[in-house]
């Protein structure tokens, strides 16, 4: 009988899966790097590459992230004119088996999602939990400006969904770009890919987590072992993989 209790089976498949995406990573890439629980298993990885001489650096989607990075050695770089990123590797909150995902648990969506647009290969690492039939089991995040973010709420609830905005410690959550996060739900009869793509055009509303498609591979940590899928729905030239373990 297995005596680990259910979040530390958890852990161990989000680390199976971090681990088994550096196969991926080649000498000289700038890497894209992810925030949140799965992430950091990630980050710590690529850290002890780098102190075994691998030559490698890194975008970071949070501040978080560059803490972390720069606590263990990882040299980062800022998002100039003419930098691209070879592989950015980060979690998911909830993905469907159209390669449609929701990201943004953490608050870091927008930058995630900058991140990830400039990438030339994506990879996102997950447990099995992460697999959904439906999106919006998970609440669905949009990054608003301060101003007019009970407006942005109420056009939410217009498009028939209800938005809460997001607190620590008693007062709304900052990102990191000094913005606020509503955390969004729809029921299950308002088709939530459309509603999601709408609150993007509500005025206010700066980004939002939904990722349609945009991983050319995910890889899941399972009870039975790690799985890999690419995504045969990306059809960039770009989304081919050198090395890579399709099922």
């Amino acid at each position: 009988m297995d005596s680990r209790n259910h979040v530390e089976i958890k852990e161990e498949l989000k680390k199976a899966a971090a681990l088994a995406s550096v196969k991926y990573i080649r000498d000289g890439m700038t890497l894209g790097l992810g925030t949140g629980s799965t992430a950091y298993y990630l980050i710590q990885e690529v850290g002890a590459m780098v102190r075994a001489g691998r030559a490698l650096q890194a975008a970071v989607t949070s501040e978080a992230t560059e803490k972390l990075a720069v606590s263990l050695g990882i040299p980062i770089i800022r998002p100039e004119t003419g930098i691209k990123v070879d592989l950015a590797i980060d979690g998911v909150d909830e993905i469907d088996d159209s390669f449609c995902a929701v990201k943004g648990g953490g608050g870091a969506l927008l930058r995630e999602k900058v991140v990830a647009r400039r990438a030339e290969q994506v990879i996102w690492i997950m447990d099995e939990s992460k697999l959904v039939k439906r999106l919006g089991t998970f609440p669905f995040p949009a990054e608003v400006l301060p101003f007019g973010s009970a407006w942005a709420a109420e056009a939410v609830k217009e498009l028939g969904g209800t938005a809460v905005c997001r607190q620590r410690d008693g007062r709304p959550f900052v990102t990191d770009n000094g913005n606020w996060i509503l955390d969004i739900s729809f029921s299950e009869n308002i088709d939530f890919l459309a509603a999601a793509k709408a609150v993007r055009g509500i005025p206010g509303v700066l980004e939002t987590g939904l990722f349609d498609k945009f991983c050319d591979r995910i890889i899941v940590g399972t009870k039975e072992g790690v799985r890999e899928r690419r995504n045969p729905f990306k059809t960039s030239g770009n989304s081919e993989m050198h090395g890579a373990k399709a099922e």
